[in-house]
C-alpha cells in the first residue's frame, strides 16, 4: 500500500500556525516581489479569490472581503515543512519527500498490521495537526498514482473528510470517474488535450485504455500511468527523483539595479544557489549561462545572455563566482535599469563518472564546499557567503507583507504574555 500526504494550501496554512488571530480569516500569499497570488486558503477560496492573478489587479477585491495578504515567507515554510515530514516519517517504513508540502509513503512491512486504513489516515492527520497545526489530506492507494488520486479526493471531493482509499476496483471507479484526465499525476495539458480528442476526459476512462496502445500513441510514461491506474505498480522513487539536467536560479529585483557592483552581487548570489543545488545531486557544471535584462515593458528593452564553458567541470562556488565576474563586463551596460537576472547550469555531468584531464588539476575542493554547506545548514542560510555577494540587500526581492520568521530568527520568536 502507498499513501500521499499533502498539506492543504500549505503557504496560507503555514501563515496561520503562529498567528491564531487570522486562523478564521481568509488568507492569500503572494509570489516573489509580491507579484501574483500563489496560495489561497479554503476560506478565501470560498470567496472566489483566484490563484495566479496579479496582486495589483485584485487588490480592491481583497480589501473588500477583508482578506489577509502575506508575502512568501520561505524561511518559515521550509522549517514547518521539515517538521511535518518528520511527523509523517513515523508512520511508514519508506518515505519519499516529493515537494515542500507533499510526501509519499510506502508500507512495506505493514501487511496485516493495519486493520483500518481509513482510521490510520485520520491518525496521521491528527498527529500532524497536533504537532504542527497544519491541515493535511491523506490518500491511500495500491500504487503511487492511485495514492495521488485518492489524495485529490480526500482534499477536493465531498464526503471524504480528509482521507480517501483506493484499494479495489469499486473504490477506484468511484474516485476516478470524478477526476478530469488532466488531474491525473503524469498527464500534462498537451497529453490531456489529445486524450480529450479521443473522448477520454476522465481518469477512469484513461484507466480502461490498453497500456501498449497508449505507449504507441503517446509515450512509455503514459503507459506506466495507465498501468498504475489499473493497480499495477511500475514507478519507483528512483524514477521520480532523477537528477536534473539543468538547474537555474533567477529572480526579478525589488528595485532596479543601475550599477555593476550591485549586479555582480546579485549574479554571484544566484551562482552560489545553483552551485549548492548542483552539489546536492552530486553533479558538476560544464557550461554556465548568465543573463540580465531590463523590463520587457521598458521602451528600450535590453537583455544579454552569455555562456561560460569551464575547462574542467566543477561544483565549486568560488570557481562559478569567478566565471560570473569574467563575463560581467559583457552583460552590463551603463544606463540600463536592470529588472531581472539569473544564472543557470545548462550542461551537467555526474561527479561519479567525471572524466579527468591530464593537463588540468581539479580545484573543486569538495572538503571546503562540504564545510560551507554544513555550516549554512546548521546555522542558517547565508551564515557563510562569498565576499562578492556583498552585504547590501537593495536588490533583494520586495516583500512588503512579510510575516515574522517565527522559527528561524531570534528576534521573531513568539512571545506569550501571562
Amino acid at each position: 500500500m502507498y499513501a500521499l500526504v499533502d498539506a492543504v494550501s500549505f503557504y496560507a496554512s503555514a501563515e496561520k500556525v503562529f498567528d491564531p488571530s487570522i486562523r478564521n480569516k481568509p488568507v492569500v500569499v503572494l509570489t516573489n516581489n509580491d507579484g501574483c497570488i500563489c496560495a489561497v486558503c479554503p476560506i478565501a477560496r470560498r470567496l472566489g479569490i483566484p490563484k495566479f492573478t496579479p496582486y495589483f489587479q485584485i487588490k480592491d477585491l481583497l480589501h473588500k472581503h477583508g482578506v489577509v495578504v502575506r508575502s512568501s515567507n520561505y524561511e518559515l515554510y521550509a522549517d514547518l515543512s521539515e517538521r511535518m515530514m518528520n511527523v509523517i516519517a513515523r508512520y511508514c517504513d519508506d518515505q519519499y519527500i516529493y515537494s515542500i508540502d507533499e510526501s509519499f509513503l510506502h508500507f512495506k512491512n505493514y501487511s496485516g498490521v493495519i486493520k483500518d486504513w481509513h482510521q490510520y489516515g485520520h491518525e496521521i492527520r491528527r498527529a500532524i495537526w497536533k504537532e504542527t497545526r497544519l491541515p493535511v489530506g491523506v490518500g491511500f492507494g495500491t500504487t503511487s498514482t492511485l495514492a495521488k488520486a485518492a489524495n485529490h479526493a480526500a482534499k477536493k471531493l465531498d464526503g471524504y473528510q480528509g482521507v480517501a482509499i483506493i484499494d479495489n476496483a469499486q473504490s477506484a471507479k468511484e474516485i476516478l470517474e470524478k477526476m478530469a484526465v488532466n488531474e491525473v499525476w503524469g498527464i500534462g495539458n498537451k497529453i490531456s488535450h489529445r486524450l480529450k480528442q479521443q473522448n477520454i476526459s476522465t481518469a477512469y476512462q484513461l484507466s480502461m485504455q490498453c497500456p501498449k496502445i497508449m505507449r504507441k500513441q503517446f509515450s512509455v510514461v503514459t503507459e506506466r500511468t495507465v498501468n498504475e491506474l489499473k493497480g499495477i505498480s511500475c514507478l519507483s522513487w528512483d524514477d521520480v527523483k532523477a537528477p536534473k539536467r539543468e538547474i537555474f536560479s533567477t529572480r526579478s529585483f525589488g528595485q532596479r539595479i543601475v550599477d555593476i557592483h550591485t549586479l555582480q552581487a546579485a549574479l554571484t548570489t544566484h551562482s552560489t544557489i545553483v552551485a549548492k543545488k548542483v552539489r546536492r545531486q552530486s553533479s558538476l557544471i560544464k557550461k554556465l549561462l548568465v543573463f540580465a535584462s531590463s523590463s520587457p515593458h521598458d521602451k528600450n528593452y535590453y537583455k544579454q545572455t552569455m555562456v561560460y564553458t569551464f575547462p574542467l567541470a566543477t561544483d565549486n562556488s568560488c570557481d562559478i563566482a569567478t566565471a560570473v565576474s569574467l563575463i560581467l563586463a559583457e552583460i552590463f551596460i551603463p544606463g540600463v535599469h536592470f529588472y531581472r537576472c539569473g544564472v543557470g547550469a545548462i550542461a551537467l555531468e555526474s561527479r561519479q563518472h567525471q572524466q579527468a584531464d591530464l593537463f588540468l588539476s581539479d580545484h573543486s575542493n569538495p572538503i571546503l564546499m562540504n564545510c560551507l554547506d554544513s555550516i549554512n545548514s546548521r546555522y542558517g542560510k547565508g551564515t557563510l557567503t562569498l565576499g562578492a555577494e556583498g552585504k547590501s540587500d537593495s536588490w533583494q526581492m520586495k516583500r512588503h507583507f512579510l510575516s515574522p520568521q517565527y522559527t528561524s530568527n531570534w528576534q521573531d520568536i513568539p512571545k506569550i504574555s501571562c
